[in-house]
């Protein structure tokens, strides 16, 4: 597609809200956003407790592979794990201290995985194993091994190993870059505040993924919720001469931030069936993700430390907190003053897409943007005796499917059925089972249809 008529297809997907012109996407819903609690409150830089855990997964693709022993010293940002592929990510510690174990403990995904347990020393001696570059000087194949040795993935939840997006094969052109800055999960507020309080680091992220693909147009893509960060992204863009980047405002909708949608409100491009954003010529990276970038590049960080937003009405106070990655969720409620009532359920992210957890007693890992804590009354649902045939699930699902009908296929174990359905194209957003008046949730349905295909996958 030509510059020409990309532009086009953006000015008629423009609508006017107010003085502000807004994309977006067809289908979707609006739940209440339910971020005043914490979009107001700045970032906590919040100390390691005693002892930090570092599951060797914590990103899509092979686990990492410890090189280090017990009973050995490191130090703030040593690599302590290296990928165990070129889809996998390095590990380091977010402390100096010494091993501890390397043994089976708890992951938030309920299992147990193998981990590298370090018992902090207090002393936060800083590794020199990255030292920072030339933002000017450095050449693009620099700034992909940088963000692979940072060990940097996407920290808005899917934890993809970015160095491999910032690597196309070459049969794919790539046109564009957009920063999700979206966050249309309700609660968080972590990738709000970054943009508020790390704008620079943001900006200057975008310009080095900008020039590792060697490509000059970006977007910045903001729901309209969050005036405050369009207008400080827009004034920290300004004298940008090198780069064309645009601030986009985005209607606030869910899931707005859901990458194809993204890739649709934005360029117009729709992601076929099966396909990745690169085979429509775009990249999509998240607001945090892109700070971690400029972090690596510019200072020599590693991917050590992560925002996160602790809230929900059980919390005593919610907060936003930078956290150490291998930091256990329960020293973050311990400095929001704990639990103001019983918490019946937990939730690693947001509400509609998060993972419930078993217990706070689990490590902050790179895709942990929050810590949700709801009550009985909160979490509590009522389900009727079958589907009322309302549609709403229909309407309101921004993949086109029919949830009602994948549910029945479920039930029926009609897996056939399933896949002439388009299963594999449901991005899980839970948008179903929010409108549902009958609380059927049938996202659980569809999760389980897509195991039983999966089983069958490999059977054949």
């Amino acid at each position: 597609m030509s510059k020409i008529n990309a532009n086009f297809n953006l000015n008629k997907r423009r609508k006017i809200f107010g003085k502000t012109e807004v994309f977006t996407f067809k289908g979707g819903i609006h739940p209440d956003d339910m971020k005043g609690s914490t979009e107001t409150k700045a970032i906590v830089d919040i100390e390691a407790p005693a002892e930090l855990v570092f599951p060797l997964q914590q990103h899509i693709g092979a686990p990492a592979v410890p090189c280090v022993e017990v009973g050995q010293r490191v130090l703030m940002g040593q690599k302590i794990a290296e990928a165990g592929g070129f889809v996998s990510a390095n590990i380091h510690s977010s402390v100096s201290g010494t091993v501890k174990a390397i043994e089976q403990r708890l992951h938030p995904s309920g299992t147990k995985v193998q981990s590298i347990v370090i018992e902090n020393d207090g002393l936060n001696e800083v590794s020199d194993e990255l030292i920072p570059l030339d933002e000017e000087t450095v050449s693009p194949q620099e700034i992909i091994e940088r963000v692979k040795a940072a060990g940097i993935v996407g920290m808005g939840g899917a934890t993809f190993p970015t160095h491999v997006k910032l690597s196309p094969p070459a049969d794919k052109k790539i046109d564009y870059v957009i920063i999700n800055g979206a966050e249309c999960e309700p609660y968080l507020t972590s990738d709000h505040r970054a943009m508020l309080e790390t704008t620079d680091e943001v900006v200057r992220g975008l310009r080095l993924i900008l020039k590792a693909l060697a490509i000059k147009d970006g977007y910045i893509a903001v729901e309209t919720n969050k005036q405050d960060a369009i207008a400080k992204l827009k004034s920290c863009v300004q004298s940008d001469a090198d780069y064309n980047i645009k601030i986009v405002a985005v209607k606030t909708k869910y899931p707005q931030g859901s990458e194809k949608h993204l890739i649709k409100a934005v360029t117009g491009r729709s992601v076929p069936p099966g396909k990745l954003p690169m085979d429509v010529g775009v990249v999509v990276n998240n607001i945090d993700t892109c700070a971690a970038v400029a972090r690596a590049v510019i200072q020599g960080k590693p991917l050590i430390r992560r925002i996160v937003t602790v809230s929900g009405d059980c919390i005593a106070e919610p907060l936003n907190f930078r956290v150490p990655i291998g930091t256990p969720f329960s020293h973050l409620v311990e400095k929001c003053g704990g639990f103001s009532k019983t918490a019946a359920k937990l939730i690693m992210g947001g509400p509609m897409m998060g993972v419930a957890l078993s217990s706070v007693d689990v490590p902050v890992i790179k895709g942990s943007s929050g810590l949700l804590a709801f009550s009985e009354e909160m979490a509590k649902t009522q389900q009727t005796a079958s589907c009322l045939r309302c549609g709403k699930c229909v309407s309101g699902c921004p993949m086109n499917l029919l949830p009602n009908v994948i549910k029945e296929a479920v039930c029926a174990d009609d897996l056939e059925k399933l896949t002439k359905l388009n299963l594999g194209d449901c991005i899980q957003c839970g948008s179903c089972s929010y409108v549902c008046p009958a609380e059927q949730n049938p996202l659980q349905y569809v999760r389980t249809g897509k195991a039983k295909l999966a089983r069958q996958e490999v059977k054949a």
